[in-house]
């Protein structure tokens, strides 16, 4: 590890080198900001001081000419009326006088030339002014245009020569600020030449860095790394350049010693691989073998052997009805065990084939609208619920992707079976309901009836698990595995809910479509900002329509809003009903009516 140490890392160097950049970069900022404050200062100096100065100046020549102009009038007239540009141009210097006196404040040529204009000025106005209005008016035009001499003109040629001293001071000022101003944005390009060379340096620099020492150290660890990739897996791997990369050509290198070695078990183990591979591949025969043997079981029992069984109930029928009462007793109770052996042997082959059948012989998923279905499901039903006198309701039902005729026997069972296990004297109830939960569909079939123990929660969806003795309830016992294969083939699962205070609610779940699930998000924030914009509105409002998410199963036997409305109903073209209702067919001593509503 000590050898890595040896020369600068390529972090440091990389550091060193940023660090450096870094300080010339800040050092030309640094420069080029007071080079721009003072190039700032000096423009703002020409333009708010020298440049107004200049207009200032021949405001002061023009109020000096009105004094002049305002005398000489006066003098000709001797009206007081055209002392008015005199009064005004006295005014006018005094206030063009202050506003220079205040932009020249820091440049002492220009006040200079200022107080020499205002002495002129006052001496004119003391000596030919004042005197030329006082004896205008008590002698006179005449005696005052005899003050005007050549004496008075010259004296006031010399006020227009100061003021044209002044301009050219208040020049002279402009164009020393117009050389200041070019001599610090000269050195501002400069500034940033300088800064642009250092940039393109470092970039140059920083390239040939790279190059030497990242791209070449790195091109030919590569090389050397496809070396092995191309199976020479016992070429060393040896790095250059800094010592992150000679440190990492090490590891790749530790990496191959691993990989031979690794490589070297995975042969052994390959031959191995190859062996549990043929073994698995005669496994696979052999299932396959086992499922044609199967389907050939299948073909057999829906086939062959229903013959000799028809053969025999209907023989052992023949026997009953003609020699019933004419042998003992006995004989009459063995033909009757015969005749009902055969038939539960047929409804056992039947069973056996629908459950064999459930995902093997497959139509394909397509939408389905369960509400149609419970249609076909009331169908169906009709005969056991008119002779139990049983009410089958069902609230609003989604649309789910599966196979229509699955789904409907799968109903049929789990009305069939809320029907059938009933309580003595109680009219059966059952309601079937829907809610989304996540991106699921629960479906809920509940039922009033003699309900389920918790110990047998499971028990009764494997075949031919049966609760109570076969003359108890009819059937095979094969319903609820029919149930939950189907709910299984679907993609979803089954369960009985155990917190039941009072009959049976057998729960579950069909995956549901994307699209259902997006609108009841998009349904959930819409209700969430509603109830955020209604937060005060009375506690007893009517609260908006619930959605097919929110659909929550009623009390069973009852509709959401407590009436009956009628339900299409239609029979499934191959679908019947599991068991007949215990005492005969349907109809068989009670005229039993039918109940059906959609809540």
């Amino acid at each position: 590890m000590n050898t890595y140490r040896r020369g600068w890392t390529l972090r440091r160097r990389v550091l060193a080198l940023l660090a450096v950049v870094g300080v010339l970069l800040i050092g030309l900022a640094v420069a080029e900001a007071v080079v721009a404050a003072k190039n700032r200062a000096y423009t703002d100096t020409l333009l708010t001081r020298t440049g107004p100065l200049r207009v200032q100046g021949q405001e002061l020549l023009n109020a000096m000419l009105d004094q002049e102009t305002g005398i000489r009038g006066y003098a000709v007239s001797g009206n007081r009326a055209d002392l008015a540009p005199y009064e005004q141009g006295v005014r006018q210097e005094r206030d063009v006088a202050a506003t220079i006196a205040d932009l020249g404040r820091d440049h002492p040529a220009i006040a200079g030339a200022l107080r020499t204009v205002q002495q002129q000025a006052a001496d004119w106005r003391r000596t030919v002014a004042e005197p030329v209005i006082a004896t205008t008016g008590s002698s006179g035009t005449a005696a005052g245009q005899a003050l005007i001499t050549a004496q008075a003109r010259q004296q006031f040629d010399e006020i227009r020569t100061s003021v044209g001293d002044l301009q050219t001071a208040i020049l002279a000022e402009r164009q020393r600020g117009a050389r200041d101003i070019e001599r610090t944005g000269n050195l501002l390009v400069m500034l940033l030449i300088v800064a642009a060379v250092v940039v393109v340096l470092a970039g140059s620099l920083m390239l040939l860095s790279l190059e030497r020492m990242v791209i070449r150290p790195l091109t030919g660890l590569a090389q050397q790394v496809r070396e092995v990739a191309a199976g020479d897996y016992q070429h060393h791997i040896a790095g250059s350049g800094p010592p992150e990369f000679r440190r990492l050509a090490d590891d790749v290198d530790v990496m191959r010693q691993k990989i031979a070695k690794d490589l070297a078990e995975v042969r052994a183990a390959r031959e191995n691989i190859e062996w549990v591979n043929s073994q698995l591949q005669k496994q696979a025969e052999e299932l396959t073998r086992s499922n044609r043997d199967l389907e050939q079981f299948a073909y057999v029992a829906s086939h062959d052997l229903q013959e000799p069984l028809r053969k025999v109930a209907s023989f052992c029928q023949l026997l009953q009805r003609r020699y019933a009462g004419q042998l003992d007793e006995r004989a009459d109770q063995y033909i009757a065990f015969a005749v009902d052996g055969a038939q539960r042997m047929q409804r056992l082959i039947n069973d056996l084939l629908a459950f064999s059948r459930i995902g093997r012989l497959t139509t394909g998923f397509v939408d389905v609208d369960l509400n149609k279905v419970m249609g076909d499901v009331a169908s169906q039903t009709e005969p056991g619920r008119q002779y139990a006198d049983a009410e089958l309701t069902w609230g609003e039902l989604p649309v789910i992707r599966g196979e229509e005729p699955l789904l409907t026997n799968l109903l049929v069972n789990l009305v069939s079976n809320s029907v059938k296990f009933r309580r003595p004297d109680v009219a059966p109830k059952v309601r079937v309901s829907a809610r989304l939960v996540g991106d699921e569909w629960e479906i809920t079939c509940q039922d009033n009836g003699i309900g389920i123990e918790a110990e047998f929660a499971d028990k009764i969806f494997v075949i031919f698990q049966r609760l109570h003795a076969k003359d108890a309830y009819p059937g095979t016992g094969i319903g609820l595995a029919i149930v939950k294969k189907i709910v299984e083939y679907h993609g979803g699962r089954v369960w009985v809910d155990t917190d039941q205070a009072e009959g049976t609610a057998i729960r579950f779940t069909l995956p549901a479509r994307p699209e259902d699930v997006e609108a009841a998000k998009a349904a959930a924030g819409a209700d969430a900002a509603a109830a955020d914009g209604d937060a005060d509105a009375p506690a007893d409002a009517e609260s908006p329509a619930a959605t097919a998410d929110d659909v929550t199963p009623d009390p069973v036997g009852e509709t959401a809003d407590g009436t009956a409305r009628p339900t299409p109903v239609g029979r499934q073209p191959d679908g019947t009903q599991d068991e007949d209702p215990p005492g005969g067919p349907p109809g068989h001593g009670t005229t039993g009516g039918t109940k059906e509503r959609v809540g």
